[in-house]
């Protein structure tokens, strides 16, 4: 199971760290990815990070704001948020790949597992 924290409200140019707790699975072993569906919109990849750490991927809207990084350890995933958009706003779901390395995580087609999700609201 996964299951995201770390949404809220918050106003543009703020940060944000989302993170998603791996229970009764683990992870190590694992591709996993961030997503999120804005309100009328489609699911959109936006991050994902390699069983390794070694490797990363993020959509074009989110590079250089936007940091994957994961601790297998704890069975953790986190996003690092920075300087949120209005458009940033959608519900954020962590998603895991069993593969080791996916060259297509950030196609939701390719995820096994999903978290139920946490909304981030940017807002002035």
């Amino acid at each position: 199971q996964l299951v995201e924290s770390g949404g809220g409200l918050v106003q543009p140019g703020d940060s944000l760290r989302l993170s998603c707790a791996a229970t009764a699975l683990t992870i190590r072993y694992s591709t996993m990815a961030w997503f999120r569906q804005a309100p009328g919109k489609e699911r959109e990849g936006v991050s994902c990070i390699t069983s390794s750490g070694s490797v990363t991927s993020y959509a074009d809207s989110v590079k250089g704001r936007f940091t994957i990084s994961r601790d297998s350890e704890k069975n953790m995933v986190y996003l690092q948020m920075n300087s949120l958009k209005p458009e940033d706003t959608a519900v954020y779901y962590c998603a895991e790949d069993t593969r080791p390395y996916s060259s297509s995580c950030l196609e939701a087609r390719t995820m096994d597992h999903w978290g139920k999700g946490t909304l981030v609201t940017v807002s002035a």
